[in-house]
């Protein structure tokens, strides 16, 4: 049993809404991808834990982080989830309506720096972002959020291990590249604060200082 198994097992229990979602992903030919169930419950911990109340999400796919996320915010808290394909947002607000969520996220359909262009425009602030799309879009998500982040925002990204490729000097495919700079770039970045958690495929938390 791997370590991620040993987690998942004692902490993580989904419930119908959650273990539905991988056969609506089959049913319409979209990639089996989301978080892994431990991310997902750490999702949770963190708004709970820093009390966020409005959620951007980079990156829908069929909803599964996005129930997560919701149901850490509080009563009228808010998500608002960016995804590049109409199909995948229509599936996630399906499965986000099941949990019972539809009244708290909102899915916003198009390119995810443009639509970042937007919110800034019109002045939207958010105090939690979860980036998981795109890896060589990675740095600009990280840099679109940060005009819009509150003080101590909580910017985190997912996959930032990539299956331990990115720990392999020998590996030198594009994805990998690309995480390893989105890494390295939040290592140095001193308008942040940062950890890469081992957990699941690697979830790098960063809070924006104030």
């Amino acid at each position: 049993m791997s370590i991620n198994d040993y987690i998942h097992n004692l902490f993580v229990h989904e419930d119908e809404a959650l273990k539905r979602i991988p056969e609506t992903l089959e049913q319409n030919d979209m990639p089996k991808i989301s978080v892994p169930g431990e991310t997902g419950k750490l999702l949770t911990l963190l708004v709970k834990l820093t009390g966020a109340k409005n959620v951007l999400e980079v990156g829908s796919l069929g909803g599964y982080s996005s129930i997560w996320l919701a149901r850490g915010l509080p009563e009228k808290g808010k998500l608002t989830s960016l995804e590049l394909e109409e199909k995948h947002a229509r599936v996630a607000r399906e499965n986000v309506a099941h949990a019972g969520l539809d009244d708290k996220v909102t899915y916003v359909t198009g390119d995810a720096i443009e639509t970042f262009s937007d919110l800034v425009s019109e002045g939207e602030t958010y105090d939690f972002f979860f980036i998981d799309a795109d890896k060589g879009n990675y740095i600009p998500y990280l840099e679109a959020a940060l005009l819009c982040a509150e003080p101590g925002a909580i910017i985190a990204a997912d996959n930032v291990l990539w299956g331990g490729r990115v720990a392999d000097a020998e590996n030198n495919e594009e994805d990998t590249e690309h995480i390893r700079r989105y890494n390295e770039f939040v290592a140095g970045d001193d308008r942040l604060e940062s950890m890469l958690i081992p957990i699941g495929d690697g979830l790098l938390v960063s809070r924006v200082k104030e």
